[in-house]
């Protein structure tokens, strides 16, 4: 899931377009992009619309942001999520792995009667999330990854959200805790919607240390987080080299091109050529 697009619940006209993009993945937002009067038409509206897809029709992956267990619009949210047609639920205002367990006591009622339950991504936008970050993400197998929300984390405590070197650091701490779990983590919107080059420079840090992709809130961030995660053709010959190369070296390390290479370096080897269906 190079890139995933936003939209918001409340905009039904948008949701077939939203699915003719290019992005890899679709997020419909009950949270933060509808307003409270108008949150149980936009649950409803997503509801009528994801029980009319035709379950395995979509290539996409199709990914629900619902609203936080403190609000009153959960219980309902939740419900509204389990059709077949979701493949991942997005929880929002996560801080401990207390608060984890206490979202999949609520999420095994109301998932009890599908076959398949959607996976879960969690929203990591607090101080306090940051610092559990590794407990929550170990809280249960069936959370599939970790998401950065630099807006919410940083505006509250006055950092600045565009500083390079203060997103990089929040990056690593992110990807650091979503390994020790072995799940993904994923990276936050960019909301200068007119800054494309901005918006590819904080891509590619994403993907330099290890992000699956980046979410995108404008149809024209698609396309460049798309070029941006896909392996280049550097990084595709290498790997197969290096897959080819252990296959003959029969021991643990070996000498490549001048290069050490043991376990680590083959299995992000086939990590990237599991991505391009290799």
């Amino acid at each position: 899931m190079k890139s995933k697009l936003f939209v918001p619940a409340s905009r039904p006209e948008l949701f077939e377009k939203a699915l003719n993009s290019q992005a890899d993945g679709i997020s419909f937002d009950l949270e933060d992009a509808v307003l409270e009067p108008h949150k149980d038409q936009a649950r409803q509206q997503l509801n009528d619309f994801l029980q009319a897809l035709q379950p395995g029709s979509q290539k996409k992956t199709i990914i629900v942001r619902i609203n936080d267990m403190g609000t009153t619009w959960f219980d309902e949210d939740l419900l509204a999520c389990m059709v077949d047609t979701v493949d991942m639920i997005n929880i929002p205002k996560i801080e401990s792995s207390e608060q984890m367990r206490d979202f999949f006591l609520a999420f095994d009622k109301a998932a009890s009667a599908l076959d398949k339950p959607p996976a879960i991504l969690v929203n990591i936008e607090t101080a306090l999330a940051l610092v559990n970050a590794a407990d929550i993400a170990a809280t249960d197998k069936r959370i599939a990854g970790l998401q950065l929300g630099l807006g919410d984390l940083f505006e509250p405590l006055g950092i600045h959200r565009y500083e390079s070197a203060t997103v990089h650091h929040v990056m690593v701490s992110l990807r650091l805790a979503a390994g020790s779990a072995g799940i993904y983590a994923y990276d936050s919107a960019y909301t200068n919607i007119g800054n494309s080059e901005g918006y590819r420079q904080e891509a590619l840090l994403a993907k330099s240390v290890g992000f699956l992709g980046k979410t995108c809130i404008h149809p024209s961030q698609i396309a460049i987080a798309n070029e941006v995660f896909t392996p280049t053709r550097e990084e595709i010959d290498w790997a197969r080299k290096i897959v080819e190369s252990a296959g003959q070296a029969g021991h643990g390390a070996y000498v490549l091109d001048g290069q050490m290479i043991d376990v680590p370096f083959i299995n992000k080897a086939k990590m990237i050529l599991r991505q391009i269906g290799e």
